[in-house]
């Protein structure tokens, strides 16, 4: 590429010798070094507790729902094996109560050792419609704050459905496809991620923690200072300059930043990942707004492995992340909500996003250009989202409440002649009459909000119905 190449926009940008660049990074350290990835799961210390119990007669009834036309024995080891499969990769630990319930001293007898001990969660399998429900009526009123999935294959008609499915604290996910209890566990996993994880929070002069007073989050500050130490010790190394070779491999062109600003940025990625480490924090967020010296692509490069990284010490925005990836299991992008009212659309811009926008390390990878950062100094990523696919919107808008909105990409915002943060996403918003917030009732909350690539509102009002959060529309 020569140094005349044109930017997203049209306009003429100084573009660095990308051949050079990528053979003195090779010379010096071969491929890509990086730290393994923390990952969704490295939230502090401990995992997740959950139990398993299957409500039916241990000798299948004949004349019964599902009655003897189903292999009862095999459709509970079926559920089982789905659920130990999925505990593995969700960081869970698994308690499965193989002996089936139905009998209502038993069942009264496995309340009381329930509560000597209480999981984390408790998934319970309704697999016989008479006398059956009855029995996870009563857990579910005497399992105290635990929060609870029932999950019914085809063993309940709609009054035992609408009886137990708005019980506070629980999901009814009732369903033939046994491949939703993955969905289940996910759920009950980011209920308690959502309250174990902390969060290294870099601002101010002084260190100390708090705790957020929706869920219970940690948030743990160090001072801005302590970055600036860490960062000196970190140098030019072989693993800095082999991640800086693969954003200058990856990228669709690299327009303004030079070889040390890319270099630059490596090494906050190095510095982040360090001083989580050291705090025992499974997400950051840095009061970094007009730094020279940005973290945008070290934050881009943690959203992609699985970790929550906010900017501007936002702990909202950050909790916006943090529920996105714990639930969806896809990065969130924070941005400055831009509203374009001729089209009538949202502009979220910010120099912050994920690239992985579906989640998986294999998966969909969006282009993206490397650009200076918007006080002209320093590299970070002009992300181009797929035009057309859908997105969700999400929006902490009090400490239990969720505004969620739904809508699809419309364009990318061309830079120059537009000046903002470099990933400018334009979305088309459902059901909104203004993209202002404010204007009437049915405007788009909000400022920070997080954007989700693809449609996700069913699964994430079904987890706010489990961890009894009130859902509202974002625009609405």
């Amino acid at each position: 590429m020569g140094s005349g190449c044109r930017g997203p926009s049209g306009g003429i940008g100084p573009e660095m010798d990308r051949r050079s660049f990528l053979g003195a990074a090779a010379a010096a350290g071969g491929g890509l070094l990086g730290l393994p990835a923390l990952g969704a799961g490295a939230t502090g210390p401990g995992r997740p507790s959950v139990a398993v119990v299957f409500i039916r007669p241990e000798t299948p009834v004949t004349v019964s729902w599902p009655g003897g036309n189903c292999d009862v024995a095999a459709q509970q080891a079926l559920f089982a094996r789905t659920l130990r499969e999925a505990a593995g990769p969700l960081g869970v630990d698994l308690a499965v109560r193989e002996k089936p319930l139905i009998d209502p001293a038993e069942v009264g007898a496995w309340i009381e050792e329930f509560k000597v001990a209480p999981p984390d969660g408790l998934i319970v399998c309704a697999m016989e419609l008479f006398g059956g429900w009855e029995q996870v009526g009563r857990i579910l009123a005497k399992r105290g704050t635990v929060p609870v999935v029932i999950y019914s294959n085809m063993s309940g008609f709609t009054g035992h459905l609408q009886a137990l499915g708005s019980v506070p604290g629980t999901f009814l996910g009732a369903t033939p496809d046994p491949a939703w209890l993955s969905s289940a566990l996910r759920m009950l996993a980011a209920t308690w991620r959502m309250k174990s994880t902390r969060v290294l929070l870099v601002a101010g002069d002084r260190p100390g923690e708090a705790a957020d007073p929706g869920f219970g989050t940690l948030f743990r500050a160090v001072p801005k200072a302590r970055f600036e130490e860490e960062l000196r010790e970190v140098g030019e190394t072989d693993e800095v300059r082999a991640i800086a070779e693969d954003y200058a491999r990856g990228a669709a062109r690299i327009v303004e930043p030079t070889k040390a600003d890319i270099i630059g940025a490596a090494r906050n990625y190095v510095v982040c990942r360090r001083m989580m480490a050291a705090e025992r924090c499974g997400a950051i967020s840095i009061d970094c707004l007009g730094w020279k010296n940005p973290v945008c692509i070290a934050f881009s490069k943690l959203l992609d492995e699985g970790t929550p990284a906010g900017c501007e010490a936002d702990r909202h925005a950050l909790l916006n992340q943090l529920l996105v990836r714990a639930v969806l299991d896809r990065p969130g992008f924070i941005q400055d909500p831009s509203p374009n009212t001729v089209n009538n659309t949202l502009i979220g811009s910010h120099c912050t996003s994920p690239t992985l926008l579906d989640g998986s390390p294999g998966g969909y990878r969006a282009p993206f250009w490397i650009r200076n950062y918007h006080t002209s100094t320093g590299a970070s990523l002009q992300v181009l989202w797929p035009v057309g696919k859908e997105v969700t919107v999400v929006e902490f808008t009090g400490p239990r409440t969720l505004a969620i909105g739904t809508g699809r990409v419309r364009s990318n915002v061309a830079q120059p002649p537009s000046g903002c943060c470099r990933t400018a996403v334009e979305i088309e918003l459902d059901g909104v009459t203004d993209s202002r917030d404010l204007v009437d009732s049915r405007s788009a909350k909000g400022f920070h909000q997080v954007f989700v690539l693809g449609s996700h509102a069913r699964a994430l009002k079904a987890w706010c119905q489990l961890a009894e959060v009130k859902v509202e529309p974002l625009c609405g």
